[in-house]
């Protein structure tokens, strides 16, 4: 049963990654640095303190900075436990794939699809009672990650678990926020 779930998963990789050309790799690249992205989190910046003040931003922006340790030394945790070889070293996939960057670090699973999700699932679950369509915020990383993928960096999978677990950790640290802000700060949310 593993071995074929691991074998869909290279399979998958090897779609996924074969839709790429050198045109666009550029773009990827460009895609998967965490500090291009930085308009969008001042946007994100932006709206929130709109909507929920410069105190529970405040609040809010710790929790994230918390959410974010939390969830890299989760995947570092399993990463180092697990030892999974990322697609552009592992013996079946190397030579198959489009490899746009090297990593020699492992690859289960995925710090920037596990980090980006769980950033996002906390955003929108602030922001959902305020706009109608605050699961656009979700779009950041669908994309992000995929971009590991584009790059040979990571399988499939790897991108799954790291957003059940941001999914996962999202939802725990906006509950620890809620319980934060009216616990210590008398607000009814």
């Amino acid at each position: 049963m593993l071995e074929k779930l691991i074998t869909l998963d290279k399979e998958l990789l090897i779609f996924l990654n074969g839709l790429g050309s050198e045109q666009y790799d550029a773009f990827w690249l460009l895609i998967t640095k965490q500090l291009n992205w930085i308009p969008y989190f001042l946007i994100l910046l932006f709206i929130l303190q709109k909507r929920i003040g410069w105190k529970n931003l405040g609040i809010a922006l710790l929790s994230i900075a918390l959410l974010i340790t939390f969830t890299d030394q989760i995947t570092n945790l399993f990463k180092y436990n697990f030892a999974r070889l990322r697609p552009c070293n592992d013996l079946d996939t190397k030579d198959i794939i489009r490899i746009v960057k090297h990593s020699d670090t492992f690859s289960f699973f995925s710090g920037h699809a596990s980090n980006s999700m769980a950033t996002m699932t906390f955003v929108f679950l602030i922001l959902r009672k305020y706009y109608k369509y605050a699961f656009v915020v979700f779009l950041f990383p669908l994309v992000f990650a995929y971009s590991r993928i584009y790059l040979g960096l990571h399988f499939p999978l790897d991108i799954l678990t790291g957003y059940l677990f941001g999914i996962f950790s999202g939802t725990i640290f906006y509950k620890l926020y809620i319980i934060v802000l009216r616990k210590y700060f008398s607000q009814n949310l």
